[in-house]
């Protein structure tokens, strides 16, 4: 998937988007766009309770990604 692209929109009034927190557990959820015009939901546990933990791994995952 060398040609990938994620679909990112910032939203600066909500610092916990792409993020949502499951029954304590973060999990980030983004939209991947494929070369074959298809997309892929990426739906990712980042195994943390701590919400600004989870927005650093949010970051660094769409940062290299």
């Amino acid at each position: 998937m060398a040609d990938k692209n994620l679909s990112i929109r910032l939203n600066s009034d909500n610092p916990n988007h792409h993020l949502w927190n499951n029954h304590g557990t973060w999990w980030l959820h983004c939209t991947m766009h494929l070369p074959d015009h298809t997309k892929k939901r990426i739906r990712k546990s980042l195994h943390t309770q701590d919400v600004e933990e989870a927005r650093r791994l949010r970051d660094e995952f769409l940062e290299n990604n």
